[in-house]
């Protein structure tokens, strides 16, 4: 069996190792691959694994060998699950990896915004304790979690560790799914969760229906000064309508891991926006979690290999 790797670096940038994989078959791995070099990497491949290359039903047709479709991610928003259905072939993602590493990234994120450590410790360095000082009682005064709201867009794995975190803080946490039960949180309708939130955070897949669910509607609805976490997908928010609630005053601020244009930010409004934190989609990649992902991607693989598919999104 040839196993193909379309763009490693990011699962394993060297410090990691690809044997759990290279013991199945004939493994070839790329650290990335431009989108013009796709089909003749891929082009002899029975089992393709790759991350954030788009698999879409044009490339499907240019690939008649392939059998197997493996992602190094949860999310399978850059892969047309119908055309890969239609062919019989399955697509397989890491449902559990890196809940605890996202979710200690998503307050980082917060208490960014929150303490302005950086900021301070730049201030600090450049013109000195009083200057410091100053600035933290006058321009970056600190925001104290405790009695907050958390509320959170979607009650996953990442979610659910959200919270606990979140109830450590001393934070009243609240959280919006369609379905299911939300240990942990109190439950409660979209409306209220814009309007109830000190903190919004968000946790959900990047769907048709979530596709810029916060857009200039859902921002208006939404507590004055309220701060904004995304380290879900980027295309959840309306990118415009949230740059112009931070540069209006109505936003505290906003922090993200990830954008609808990445990894080409030139056209994205946040980018000249006030109170923004941003970081390249990062958030799931402790080394910890990255030696998870290799693992359970082969444990997909081997699985499929001995007929019975696990893990499959589009059955």
């Amino acid at each position: 069996m040839h196993i193909v790797v379309l763009d490693g670096y990011t699962t394993n940038p060297g410090d990691l190792s690809w044997e759990p994989l290279a013991r199945l078959g004939e493994l070839t791995v790329y650290e990335d691959t431009p989108l013009d070099q796709v089909v003749d990497r891929a082009k002899d491949a029975d089992a393709l694994l790759y991350n954030r290359v788009p698999v879409t039903a044009e490339l499907l047709q240019k690939l008649p060998r392939l059998r197997y479709l493996g992602t190094f991610s949860t999310g399978v928003n850059t892969t047309d699950l119908r055309a890969a259905a239609r062919r019989g072939i399955p697509v397989c993602n890491i449902p559990s990896y890196c809940e605890d590493t996202v979710a200690q990234f998503t307050f980082s994120l917060l208490l960014a915004l929150c303490n302005h450590i950086e900021s301070h410790h730049g201030l600090l360095m450049q013109e000195g304790w009083h200057e410091s000082v100053e600035a933290g009682i006058r321009q970056m005064p600190f925001i104290e979690l405790a009695g907050k709201t958390l509320g959170l867009f979607g009650y996953g794995n990442i979610a659910r560790r959200v919270a606990k975190i979140g109830a450590a803080f001393g934070m009243n946490v609240l959280a919006f799914r369609r379905s299911g039960e939300t240990p942990g949180a109190r439950r409660v309708s979209w409306e209220e969760l814009l309007a109830e939130s000190d903190v919004l955070s968000l946790h959900c897949p990047l769907t048709p229906e979530t596709r810029h669910k916060i857009d200039s509607d859902a921002l208006a609805h939404m507590k004055p000064g309220a701060l904004l976490i995304n380290t879900a997908r980027g295309a959840i928010i309306d990118e415009a309508a949230v740059a112009q609630a931070l540069h209006a005053g109505k936003l505290g601020g906003y922090a993200a891991d990830v954008f609808e244009t990445e990894p080409d930010l030139s056209g994205s409004p946040l980018c000249r926006a006030p109170r923004v934190i941003c970081t390249p989609h990062i958030a799931w990649s402790s080394r910890e979690a990255r030696q998870r992902l290799i693992a359970a991607a082969a444990d997909n693989l081997s699985a499929w290999q001995k007929g019975s598919v696990q893990n499959q999104v589009n059955s």
